[in-house]
C-alpha cells in the first residue's frame, strides 16, 4: 500500500475543520497503527489507533456471530459525544470522534464525502 501521508494530512485537517461538531480523526490500520490522524491535544494517536483496531475486530465478530453480514460501520455513543468507525478500504479505517450536539445525517454525508478523498490517497 503506497499511503500519501501529507494528502491524507490534509484531508483530516480539512474535514475537521471543514464540518461542525467534529473534534477529532484518524485513518488507522486494522491492526491499530496509525497512518494520520488528527485528534485533540490530550488524545495518544497510538492509543486511539489500538482502540479502533479493537472496535473493528470485535464489531466484525459481532457482524458474523449475529448473521448481519460485513459491517459497514462501527457507532459508539456517549456522554460527551460519539465515535464513528468506518471502513476505508481493505487497508485502513477512519475514525471519526464528535461532540454530542452532531446532526448525525449531516455527518454520515460528510464521512461518505471525505471516504472519496481518502481512499485514493491510501492506494
Amino acid at each position: 500500500m503506497a499511503i500519501n501521508s501529507q494528502k491524507l494530512g490534509y484531508i483530516l485537517k480539512n474535514f475537521v475543520a471543514g464540518t461542525a461538531d467534529v473534534e477529532g480523526v484518524a485513518i488507522v490500520t486494522p491492526d491499530g497503527l496509525p497512518l494520520a490522524s488528527s485528534l485533540p491535544g490530550n488524545m495518544d494517536e497510538e492509543r486511539v489507533s489500538a482502540m479502533s483496531a479493537a472496535m473493528l475486530s470485535l464489531g466484525e465478530r459481532i457482524g458474523k456471530e449475529l448473521v448481519r453480514g460485513d459491517i459497514d460501520r462501527i457507532y459508539v455513543e456517549g456522554e460527551q459525544g460519539f465515535s464513528i468507525l468506518t471502513s476505508c478500504g481493505e487497508d485502513a479505517v477512519f475514525l471519526v470522534l464528535a461532540s454530542k450536539a452532531a446532526k448525525q445525517g449531516v455527518l454520515m454525508l460528510e464521512i461518505k464525502r471525505a471516504l472519496t478523498e481518502l481512499k485514493p490517497a491510501l492506494a
